[in-house]
């Protein structure tokens, strides 16, 4: 069963950091894009990062540029997301996603056709 899973998520202080990782073990990377979403409450799903399966090259929302750094590790079968400088903002449910590297918008979560389960980032003081 082809799967993503999530870890890494928790509370930090504002202004700490947090490494997300996804478990993609089912997945051959350079045919698929990785995407990164969040979910705050109250709030619509936000393409937040995503890393292109073709050349690896990443995609970032402009609230997190400069701050948060994707990457993958094709030999470990996992996709990371670094986030520092973290921000009460910042706090959602963070949800990994991959869709065929189709060169699709990075951050239409309807182009994605498997979604890990989430995990909590919660930023607060």
């Amino acid at each position: 069963q082809v799967q993503l899973v999530e870890s890494g998520g928790g509370l930090v202080q504002p202004g700490g950091s947090l490494r997300l990782s996804c478990s993609a073990s089912e997945f051959t990377f350079q045919y698929y894009d990785f995407g990164w979403f969040r979910q705050a409450p109250g709030k619509g799903r936000e393409g937040v990062s995503c890393i292109r399966g073709a050349d690896g090259s990443p995609v970032y929302e402009d609230s997190v540029k400069g701050r948060f750094s994707i990457s993958r590790d094709p030999a470990k079968k996992t996709v990371y997301l670094q986030m520092n400088s973290l921000e009460p903002e910042d706090t959602a449910v963070y949800s990994c996603a991959a869709a065929a590297a189709l060169g699709n918008t990075y951050s239409d979560g309807r182009t994605y056709s498997y979604w890990g389960q989430g995990t909590q980032v919660t930023v607060s003081s």
